[in-house]
């Protein structure tokens, strides 16, 4: 019988590794979401209040992720992310230790930092790790802390929250971050730094104006009041950075994002259309818990419950994504599958509160099945034809695309909610009908389904090379 060579074994536990340090990552952005009003009561602060500690981990992450690739070339792939661990784990005690809101804000700024460096140089410890041929069991294994984070978060931040202090909410993170960095030390591969190419300060600044600038009017379109004549001039304040921010990056020599990757179709459509597939899987996450607590009046544990069986599809399809996909081309994957994903999302525009509860965990469990199959084929399909040359710029940008597609989903379902109160309104204020749900997950629904029309002009070869096995595998 084969056996594997030592190369794959370590490609292997690297894809663990990194899957556990990106669970712990986007963990954190949604796990403090139920314990905000503990801590708000521990600070002695509205709970309204506590937004900025939210807001300010995810906006650092957007701003440093542009700088992540430079930092790769210039110190090594396991310095920076040996050395994102560390700052991660640090901030993590401080942020158990804080007693007031400016502390709490200043930790998560700097659990932000190491966030930031551990997202992105992660994923590339395993391109740079792993073979081609072996690409897609490790992209399936580091997809799903992505799906599962949104979901496990807000019920997991309320257990500790009710049955401990919300404080073990980071202090969970130190064994953990302990784990991983010294898995990181035994599994990544030393290299030396090299000479890399000049900093792009200006490109640095446009990057990272044009992430903060969209986190903060997708915020704005999520906040109530909503303020139209506000929200549309920094709207257009922020077309104007991303452009200015992509003419400097076709113009420089060196520049920070470089672009040149999106010249070979695979990667273009992971990008561009798969941002808009992510989009609309993000805004389920935010809708659905609101659909069960406001429109069926489930307490927030129920809810969390309800939605585990999204998580149990997410886990039950990693095992099958790989012979999947070795089956069948990208292209044939993207376009049934992704059509599967828009009739499932479609499809809970139909649920109700007098809808067995069986169905409801068979429509989400079938809906993670989808979404885990949809974003490891995107994920996978996205570097197959990268160039190594080219492959820490096509992961800078790739992973800042992941990051705004997210946001970017919380915005989308609270858009949808705000046209659908437009297209029926309601007497009743303050309060969501289920009309309203109807409507937006229509909306979603059509999101997903716009993808589909580019992935038929996707060569049914593309990407061949990362679902073959190697042939002389020994």
């Amino acid at each position: 019988m084969p056996r594997s060579s030592p190369l794959l074994s370590r490609g292997t536990l690297v894809a663990l590794l990194v899957a556990g340090t990106l669970f712990m990552e986007n963990l954190d952005g949604t796990v403090i979401l139920t314990a905000l009003p503990q801590i708000a009561h521990s600070f002695n602060v509205h709970t309204v209040d506590m937004n900025i500690g939210v807001s300010a981990y995810l906006l650092t992450l957007a701003v440093l992720i542009p700088a992540s690739g430079w930092m790769c070339d210039r110190f090594s792939v396991r310095s920076v992310f040996t050395s994102a661990i560390i700052i991660f784990t640090l901030a993590s005690i401080l942020c158990g230790l804080c007693h007031n809101l400016t502390e709490f804000t200043l930790a998560r700024i700097l659990q932000g930092i190491g966030g930031a460096m551990m997202v992105p140089v992660g994923r590339l410890a395993v391109l740079r790790t792993v073979p081609k041929h072996d690409l897609l069991n490790a992209l399936a294994t580091i997809t799903w802390p992505g799906l599962a984070a949104p979901l496990l978060g807000p019920p997991l931040g309320g257990f500790i929250a009710t049955y401990f202090t919300w404080h073990w909410i980071f202090f969970l993170n130190i064994p953990l971050g302990v784990v991983a960095l010294f898995a990181a030390f035994r599994l990544i591969p030393k290299e030396q730094g090299h000479a890399a190419k000049p900093f792009d300060t200006v490109g640095f600044l446009l990057a990272g104006s044009a992430c903060f600038s969209l986190i903060y009017v997708l915020e704005m379109i999520s906040r109530e009041p909503f303020e139209p004549r506000t929200t549309t001039i920094v709207f257009i304040v922020t077309a104007a950075i991303w452009a200015a921010t992509i003419f400097h990056s076709r113009r420089h020599a060196h520049p920070l994002i470089d672009l040149r990757a999106l010249s070979i179709r695979s990667y273009s459509l992971a990008v561009w259309a798969g941002s808009c597939w992510r989009t609309a899987l993000f805004a389920l996450p935010f809708l659905l818990p609101l659909l069960f607590q406001i429109g069926f009046g489930l307490n927030a544990f129920r809810s969390g419950l309800l939605l585990l069986a999204v998580f149990a599809g997410n886990l039950g399809m990693k095992p099958l994504t790989t012979p999947v996909l070795r089956r069948y081309t990208f292209r044939t994957t993207l376009i049934v599958n992704g059509a599967v994903n828009a009739i499932l999302i479609l499809a809970c525009a139909l649920l109700h509160p007098t809808t067995p509860v069986v169905v409801i965990l068979a429509l989400l469990f079938a809906s993670g099945l989808s979404r885990s199959m949809q974003l490891t084929a995107l994920t996978a399909l996205g570097y197959s034809e990268v160039p190594e040359p080219w492959m820490t710029g096509a992961n800078t940008l790739f992973n800042v695309m992941w990051q705004m597609s997210s946001a970017l989903g919380i915005a989308l379902g609270a858009l949808a909610l705000r046209a659908a109160s437009l297209i029926a309104p309601d007497a009743a204020s303050g309060v969501i009908p289920l009309s309203h749900f109807r409507i937006a997950f229509l909306i979603v629904g059509v999101v997903a389904i716009l993808p589909i029309l580019e992935a038929l002009r996707l060569d049914p070869a593309a990407g061949d090379n990362v679902r073959q096995p190697k042939a002389n595998a020994v």
